[in-house]
C-alpha cells in the first residue's frame, strides 16, 4: 500500500513536471520553433551571383541569423533577366523581394509601381558618401528607388608603349584619336586604330552616348522629353564613327561586334585604341596577355570645346512592392552597399565601386591602381535617359543607329526616322 502511494505520488510530480515544462516551451520556445528564418529572394545573372554566394551572403546570414537570401541565377544576358523581372511583376505573382537592377531599369520599374520609395532611408549625408551620377540613376520622379552597390563606366583604353615610342601624348579630341591611330597604322606597330562596339545591342547606345556627349549632342533630355537625335551634332557623330571605319582605323567587321570581340583584338596586341569597361584591366593585365603593364585609361575624346563623357553602367538594389519582408530587405541593402562590405566585395570580384571614398581607398589601390583614375572618369558619367521608356526609346536608337552605320540608310534620314519615333512614343506614353 504503501509502496503504491510513493508510485502514485511519482507519477503526479512526473505529470505537473511534464505540464510545467511543456508550458515552458509554449510560452518560451528556443528560437529554433519560435519563428522561421525570414527568406528574402533575389534573382542576378549566374556569372554575377558566384561572386555574392562566396562572400557577402554568407557574411550577412551569419550576421543575421533570423534572414536568409535565395539567390536565384537567371541567364547571363541582362535584357533577359530584365524580361524575367518584368514578367514576374505583370503576372502581379513576383516572388522576389530585393531587386537587383541595371542602371537603365530603375525608371521603368518605378513608373509601373513595382518598385518602393527609398526617399526616406538615407539621409543626405549618407547619399553623398556615394557618385552622384550613380543615386541620380536610381530616381524617378524627384523619389528614390535603387541603392547603388557597384557602379561601372565606359573608359578609352590605350596603348602607353606604343604612343611613348612614337612621342605622343594620350588623345583629347577625336582628331588627335584619328591622327595617332594612322601614324601607328603606318608605322606597322599596329593592325587597328580604334576598336568599338558596334554591333545592333545595348552596347551601341552606351558607346553611342559617349561620342555624342563629346559632339555636344544629346539623345533625350529627360526633364522636357526634347529629342536630339537629328541634330547636326549627331550626324557629326555618326560621320565620326564611319569615317574610323571607312578610312581603316576600325575592322570591317565592326558594326558585328560586341565587348568581347573587341577585347580580344585590343588584347592580342593589334589595336591602340579601345572604347570598353573596366573589366578589360584585369584580363589585359593577366600574364599570358600580349599587352600586359602597357595600358592606359583615360575618358572619353571630345571635341574641342566640348567635355568629354563616360556611359554610366552598374547594378542596385531595390525592394519590391510585392514583398512580405520590406524591413528585411531594407536591412539586407544597407548591408550589401555599406563601405566595408563594398570594400570586401570589389576587392574579391574586382567591380567598380559606386561610393567614392572607396577609389581611393588604400587596401583596393594596392591592387586595383587605376581606380584613382577611375574617379575622375566617373566626375564626367553621362546617364542614358533616364525615363520609363527607355527600353523602347533605346530599340529604336539602336535599329536606325545601326543602319546608318551598315549603310543601310543615309545618316540624315535614319536619324530623322528615329527622332520621328521617339517623339511618337514619347508623347504617347505621356
Amino acid at each position: 500500500m504503501f509502496k503504491q502511494k510513493i508510485l502514485l505520488k511519482l507519477q503526479f510530480c512526473t505529470g505537473i513536471f511534464l505540464a510545467v515544462s511543456l508550458s515552458i516551451i509554449l510560452l518560451f520556445p528556443p528560437p529554433a520553433l519560435s519563428q522561421k528564418a525570414v527568406v528574402l529572394n533575389m534573382l542576378m545573372t549566374a556569372p554575377d551571383a558566384q561572386p555574392w554566394q562566396q562572400g557577402i551572403i554568407k557574411d550577412f546570414e551569419a550576421k543575421n541569423p533570423g534572414i536568409r537570401i535565395n539567390l536565384i541565377e537567371g541567364p547571363n544576358a541582362t535584357n533577359l533577366l530584365e524580361d524575367l523581372y518584368t514578367s514576374a511583376f505583370i503576372l502581379g505573382d513576383s516572388p522576389y523581394d530585393l531587386v537587383n537592377m541595371d542602371v537603365i531599369w530603375s525608371s521603368k520599374f518605378a513608373s509601373a509601381g513595382w518598385l518602393l520609395d527609398l526617399s526616406d532611408k538615407l539621409t543626405k549625408e549618407e547619399l553623398a558618401a556615394f557618385s552622384s551620377k550613380d543615386i541620380e540613376a536610381g530616381r524617378y520622379e524627384a523619389k528614390l528607388f535603387r541603392i547603388p552597390i557597384r557602379s561601372d563606366l565606359g573608359v578609352l583604353y590605350y596603348r602607353k608603349d606604343l604612343l611613348n615610342q612614337a612621342g605622343f601624348q594620350p588623345p583629347e579630341t577625336f582628331a588627335d584619336l584619328l591622327k595617332i591611330s594612322k601614324s601607328l597604322k603606318e608605322q606597322g606597330k599596329i593592325k587597328w586604330g580604334y576598336l568599338w562596339q558596334g554591333r545592333q545591342y545595348e552596347g551601341l547606345a552606351a558607346m553611342f552616348v559617349e561620342v555624342l556627349q563629346g559632339f555636344g549632342g544629346f539623345w533625350v533630355n529627360p526633364d522636357t522629353l526634347e529629342v536630339g537625335l537629328d541634330k547636326p551634332e549627331t550626324l557629326k557623330a555618326i560621320a565620326f564613327l564611319k569615317d574610323t571605319i571607312q578610312e581603316g582605323i576600325s575592322p570591317s567587321g565592326t558594326t558585328t561586334y560586341m565587348e568581347e570581340d573587341t577585347r580580344r583584338i585590343f588584347q592580342n596586341g593589334q589595336a591602340a585604341f579601345l572604347r570598353s569597361w573596366p573589366y578589360v584591366w584585369p584580363l589585359a593585365n593577366a600574364e599570358d596577355s600580349a599587352i600586359k603593364d602597357q595600358i592606359g585609361i583615360k575618358l572619353m575624346v571630345a571635341t574641342s570645346g566640348n567635355n568629354g563623357g563616360t556611359c554610366l553602367g552598374g547594378w542596385g538594389l531595390g525592394i519590391a512592392k510585392s514583398s512580405q519582408h520590406p524591413q528585411e530587405a531594407w536591412k539586407a541593402i544597407r548591408y550589401f552597399t555599406s563601405e566595408e562590405v563594398q570594400r570586401q566585395f570589389i576587392l574579391q570580384a574586382g567591380f567598380v565601386p559606386s561610393r567614392r571614398s572607396l577609389f581611393t581607398d588604400p587596401e583596393i589601390i594596392s591592387k586595383y591602381p587605376h581606380y584613382s583614375q577611375l574617379l575622375k572618369i566617373s566626375d564626367s558619367a553621362v546617364l542614358r535617359p533616364p525615363i520609363a521608356q527607355y527600353a523602347q526609346v533605346s530599340d529604336i536608337l539602336q535599329r536606325y543607329l545601326s543602319a546608318a552605320l551598315t549603310n543601310s540608310m543615309t545618316p540624315a534620314s535614319a536619324m530623322q526616322a528615329a527622332a520621328n519615333e521617339t517623339r511618337r512614343l514619347l508623347r504617347t506614353g505621356k
